[in-house]
């Protein structure tokens, strides 16, 4: 039997915290052809023992979970090990190979456990289990993870873009779909979902690689290209003409939601879950607790704005919802569809858009009356400003010329002087 081997930098908790986090775990050799590795994500307050073991044909690597490591919790040799108890069961497997067989996970097995771990984090899985049941897995669930090819991948790509889209079913229905994609801004939409999708596969993959479950990423890694310039959308807002046209046209009970998405920016999802005591009249502030990526805001208000949300929450206790139906009821998922086209229809909004379209309606008249594009992707609740620059960034000439005019070069000529050639 091989010996234990001894490292400093593992040996003990502290020794193990002060290493660098990320996905490539650290790795000391344990004997021949096998090494005892440890892994920490970032973010993650304790990492997992790992076992690598050499299985021939030049770069080949088996990588098995041992569990997680006692950075944290007391060792019971069993659920939590430390690092001896990690390299005891490592060398008792490099012992015995045949105790460990390699793992035959399929991409429907990581698509369930990556979903499960989302929800363990409180993170919003509607969209990767939409896209994931339509795109991934029905021409790739029974696949095995370590068979995947990137050419298999590619196919699978350039296959979704060229189908035509979904239309989203009746609960139980069959799928429908649209005409299939015609004309330049068709495809480059068709494209960039594709595009979407294969990210989603990405970290479904990626989750499995990091809990050990394959060796290697070739398959979904560099070789796996995206579509190239196809994540520029023609953006679609609201002149104000328009904004109040369709503001006197919507019901009775949806006018305040889209007055409010209008004043914010902020999405339907985040003012359905709005409580009166969220917005701070002295500061003329929304808090926007659970967004879309977990990163709580404060969306700062004109003074119109402020004046809206005073008086729609005036008389309202701070617990209350602050948009409701009628009845009291809370709005929910695609509830907003149906008076949104009416109220397009009533408008005459054409072509109709959607609650969504308020949000590019509040950033695109703002960003073209000079406000920065840092601001403006602040109150979007995007974490830097290369999002916004992306969709809106045409809108905002105004920069570019305040920039030149202000940093370019001035040489001084007076106005009128005759230039006189040098001999």
């Amino acid at each position: 039997m091989a010996k234990a081997v001894r490292h400093s930098n593992l040996d003990f908790p502290k020794g193990r915290l002060r290493l660098k986090a990320g996905r490539q775990p650290h790795w000391q050799a344990l004997a021949p052809n096998a090494h005892l590795g440890y892994r920490r994500q970032a973010g993650k307050a304790e990492g997992v023992w790992l076992l690598r073991r050499y299985r021939g044909g030049g770069n080949s690597y088996r990588v098995t979970p041992l569990g997680p490591a006692d950075d944290r919790r007391e060792a019971n040799g069993s659920s939590v090990l430390s690092h001896t108890q990690a390299q005891a069961k490592a060398l008792a497997m490099v012992d015995k190979p045949e105790g460990d067989k390699i793992h035959r996970a399929t991409v429907r097995q990581a698509y369930d456990a990556y979903v499960e771990h989302k929800r363990a984090l409180g993170q919003s899985v509607a969209d990767v289990t939409s896209r994931g049941a339509a795109h991934i897995l029905p021409p790739l669930g029974d696949l095995v993870i370590t068979e995947l090819t990137a050419e298999r991948l590619q196919r699978w790509l350039g296959n979704m873009a060229a189908a035509p889209a979904q239309v989203r079913p009746k609960r139980g229905g069959r799928p429908q779909y649209r005409a299939e994609p015609e004309g330049d801004e068709a495809i480059r939409r068709r494209r960039n979902t594709a595009n979407r999708v294969l990210t989603m596969l990405k970290a479904i993959l990626n989750f499995t690689y990091d809990a050990g479950w394959v060796s290697n990423r070739d398959a979904w890694g560099r070789r796996l290209k995206p579509f190239k310039g196809v994540d520029a959308p023609r953006v679609r807002y609201l002149s104000i003409a328009e904004a109040g046209r369709l503001l006197n046209a919507c019901d009775e009970e949806f006018r305040p939601l889209v007055r409010a998405a209008l004043e914010t920016g902020c999405r339907y999802a985040e003012l359905t879950r709005l409580e009166v005591a969220d917005f701070n009249p002295d500061a003329g502030t929304i808090a926007i607790r659970k967004t879309k990526t977990n990163t709580a805001r404060h969306v700062v208000l004109t003074d119109e704005g402020a004046q809206f949300f005073k008086s729609h929450c005036a008389g309202k206790t701070g617990d209350q919802l602050m948009f409701t139906h009628e009845d009291g009821s809370p709005w929910k998922t695609a509830q907003q569809n149906r008076p949104m086209r009416e109220a397009c229809e009533r408008g005459k909004i054409r072509p109709a858009v959607s609650i969504h379209t308020m949000r590019h309606t509040w950033a695109s008249l703002a960003i073209m009356n000079g406000v920065p594009l840092l601001v403006v992707s602040k109150n979007l609740g995007h974490v830097d400003s290369r999002m916004v620059e992306r969709v809106y960034g045409h809108l905002a000439p105004s920069f570019i010329v305040d920039a030149v005019r202000a940093g370019a070069p001035k040489y001084g000529v007076p106005e009128g002087a005759k230039v006189v050639a040098i001999k």
